[in-house]
């Protein structure tokens, strides 16, 4: 878990900082998205791998991660934009701001995102 979340965020930030991720309109969000999405069900994946699931075990572990990580997307953005508000220095938006402060956003909503889908597989494992 620790990995994942270490390649996630070391991704997404290489990502920011090459200018793959686009800095206005709809876009950077969707690339945003896109990456916290698809390295959610990385988790599934590895907790199925190292608890020997079943194919049934699979499938469960990929959609609780996946939707885990989805119920806790938000929750994680809007905790992330609370704290670093103060910071923003008259900025309309976090990618207003960019630097450090978009580079703590993007890190933070990761590992809130993917913490999101472990509390999922944290919760089914306790009803097995």
């Amino acid at each position: 878990m620790k990995y994942i979340m270490l390649i996630a965020v070391i991704g997404i930030l290489l990502l920011y900082s090459t200018g793959a991720i686009p800095r206005d309109g709809v876009g950077g969000s969707m690339v945003i998205g896109l990456v916290l999405l698809a390295a959610a069900p990385a988790v599934g994946i590895h907790e199925a791998w190292t608890k020997k699931r079943g194919v049934l075990g699979w499938i469960v572990n990929i959609v609780v991660s996946f939707v885990g990580a989805i119920v806790f997307a938000p929750i994680g953005g809007m905790v992330i934009g609370l704290i670093l508000s103060p910071f923003m220095e008259g900025a309309g938006s976090m990618a207003a701001a960019g630097g450090l402060v978009m580079y703590v956003a993007l890190a933070g909503m990761t590992v809130v995102t993917l913490l999101g889908a472990w509390v999922g597989l944290w919760i089914v494992n306790r009803w097995r």
